[in-house]
């Protein structure tokens, strides 16, 4: 596929899919919850109000101050998160499955700071996650963070160490572990064990699990785990997914040689595209340690990578299966129209596409009611653990062009539309 063909979607098959349609987005959206959700986007629109809420939130949590977990309950935490718990975050996935909208389950810790027992702790949440998703037709996957149940210094030490080795991901991983001090080598271990077992579950159970991306310095241990785990369990099928943010510029070719890997060796690559959620975080620690910033060097650039991911696994995807996890209007739109050009159904099992809940239902419902297979990424989890899910969220929402202002011209059109 040309560039040309990549920046004019629709020129070749008639695009039937529009999502302007407020009446399909909204839908399961009461009038009190429009504005409530016009509301909060609204402030969110107000960086200066966004970095107070960002720089008071932790602290306000920690020493638990009176009535901070009752608002944020009531408004971030109630348009971005699903529940506190497994029972009230069914209530959410089940009010999505009327509209044929999946939901991909996120038990939402990250970095643990209770050592082992946290860990093993983590461990078992997620191991009720994947149980319970098993009995639910709309939970096809849950989402995992390796930082969840490892030491994120651990983790940084051995991606440290796999960037000074050579070789391949697999020969730089194999020889920085082989070579770890006995202690760290046990710790890792542990690690290992633990994400064999989530994922030995979650093939029994029929559920596919994704893991998360992380930030670029700790990102090479989880991207070698990760493939040894699809080396193990995606032999039939694809359990296990990658997660591939788009918005570093190596992650294409991360993309295709994650696909050679899987020819090679014999599985199915799952992979996960999204464009990525550490920008301002990787940009600020490359400049502040002086190293070349892995990010890419504008929107664009990283637009374009993320359009040829997608053409990529479109043109193999009967050997990999792929979530295309955007909330771009265009890719989206990219995607179902390379469907079409290549005579495959939008209800090819191989692809799926997904966005957070409470944001661009405007993608995800028109999505559905064209019969693709679509997914609201839901998190869950008590607030304090979820502070660092929603500062992302609150922090993406101020910074992201254009995504606050879409949010709110959808919400009022439909609030118009309604009046009517």
């Amino acid at each position: 596929m040309n560039d040309k063909q990549l920046d004019e979607p629709g020129k070749q098959e008639k695009n039937t899919i529009s999502f302007e349609n407020t009446a399909y987005a909204f839908a399961a959206k009461t009038d009190a919850a429009l504005k409530k959700a016009h509301f909060l986007f609204s402030s969110m629109g107000k960086p200066w109000l966004v970095n107070l809420g960002l720089k008071l939130t932790p602290f306000a949590i920690k020493w638990h101050l009176p009535f901070t977990k009752s608002i944020i309950r009531s408004t971030i935490f109630q348009q971005f998160v699903g529940g506190e718990t497994l029972d009230e975050t069914a209530i959410v996935a089940k009010k999505l499955a009327e509209y044929n909208v999946q939901v991909i389950l996120d038990y939402g810790v990250e970095g643990g700071d209770d050592g082992e027992a946290g860990f093993d702790h983590a461990t078992e949440e997620f191991l009720k996650v994947i149980n319970y998703a098993a009995t639910q037709p709309n939970v096809p996957f849950m989402s995992i963070k390796v930082t969840g149940f490892a030491r994120f210094t651990l983790l940084e030490k051995i991606d440290n160490l796999m960037n000074k080795a050579d070789g391949t991901l697999m020969k730089r991983y194999l020889y920085v572990i082989d070579n770890l001090p006995a202690g760290e080598k046990e710790e890792w271990h542990k690690v290992r064990l633990r994400m064999m077992k989530l994922c030995e579950v979650a093939s029994k159970k029929n559920v596919g699990i994704l893991v998360d991306a992380e930030e670029s310095w700790i990102q090479d241990p989880v991207d070698a785990l990760t493939v040894l785990m699809m080396d193990s369990f995606n032999k039939t099928k694809a359990v296990v997914y990658n997660t591939i943010q788009l918005y570093r510029h190596d992650r294409l070719q991360f993309l295709k040689d994650s696909f050679g890997a899987a020819q090679e060796r014999n599985f199915i690559l799952g992979v996960k595209l999204v464009r990525g959620a550490y920008m301002e975080k990787e940009r600020a620690r490359a400049l502040e340690l002086n190293y070349s910033s892995p990010i890419q060097p504008d929107k664009n650039t990283c637009d374009k990578d993320y359009n040829e991911a997608i053409a990529f696994c479109v043109a193999n995807i009967d050997k990999l299966f792929v979530i295309v996890a955007t909330h771009n209007e265009y890719s989206n739109l990219l995607a179902t129209e390379l469907l079409v050009q290549n005579g495959l159904p939008l209800t090819h099992p191989n692809i799926h596409f997904s966005q957070l809940y409470g944001m661009s239902d405007n993608i995800t419902f028109n999505l559905a009611k064209a019969g693709c297979p679509v997914s609201k990424y839901l998190p869950f989890g008590p607030i304090k653990d979820v502070i660092p899910y929603l500062m992302r969220r609150a922090r993406e929402n101020s910074s992201v062009a254009g995504q606050t202002g879409r949010e709110l011209a959808l919400i009022k059109k439909e609030l118009e539309r309604r009046r009517v």
